[in-house]
């Protein structure tokens, strides 16, 4: 049975991310391995740093994997290290980067199989949007391909900083099966194994369907 699966709005490891909790709870993890790829060209490490002292307070040791260009992914030595995490973190950044880092790799087959076998795998922000089939392309709203796991469900990050006309754009290019989902920052959207969907943190999840409001029932329970 597939973990839970956690894609969230952005301003990750920050007052309010409540639902970290609850997520290390379920996986039973003794270590959080954290993925800084999005953020390659945005000081990583600071962002592994900022895991480590949340994760600490949580109780738990977290590191940070290097895996922040096309040869990182293809190794079979950090393939081996997600395979074995029981909660894997991809950080934001560039969704593009992101993307093209991971497609078609052995770290992306690794996390994959990882969550499908019960590990529990989180994506903020651009990690959540690469996580989805389509993806909307931060530089103008449009849809552009994902990485997959979750097919017909794109994601807006910071979606309580959204431009209004970033939206509008968005929503009125949405297929008519398409779930949108906007997550504000610091806020969840969590599907658990039994294939249910809720959400946690201090903001909202808005859902469309086929560019019109939705609710979490719109959300596919298989994957």
């Amino acid at each position: 049975m597939a973990g839970q699966l956690a894609l969230i709005g952005g301003d990750e490891f920050s007052e309010g991310c409540s639902f970290d909790a609850a997520l290390l709870e379920a996986s039973g993890a003794q270590e959080v391995l954290v993925l800084p790829t999005g953020a390659a060209y945005e000081h990583p490490h600071r962002l592994v740093e900022q895991a480590v002292s949340w994760f600490d307070r949580l109780g738990v040791p977290a590191r940070g994997l290097d895996v922040l260009a096309r040869p990182d992914a293809l190794s079979a030595e950090h393939a081996d290290t997600v395979a074995a995490s029981r909660f894997t973190y991809l950080v934001g950044g560039s969704p593009m980067h992101l993307r093209s880092v991971l497609k078609d790799s052995l770290v992306w087959d690794a996390l994959v199989a990882a969550w499908r076998d019960g590990a529990t795998l989180a994506g903020s922000s651009a990690g959540a949007q690469v996580l989805c089939d389509p993806m909307v392309d931060p530089r103008g709203g449009a849809f552009t391909l994902g990485l997959g796991l979750l097919q017909g469900v794109a994601v807006i990050p910071a979606h309580d900083s959204w431009s209004e006309d970033a939206a509008h754009r968005t929503l009125k290019m949405s297929p008519a099966a398409l779930v949108l989902a906007g997550i504000d920052s610091r806020t969840a959207l969590i599907r658990e194994p039994d294939g249910s969907w809720r959400t946690d943190g201090v903001g909202e999840v808005a859902v469309f369907l086929g560019g019109r409001p939705a609710d979490l029932s719109a959300l596919p329970a298989s994957i």
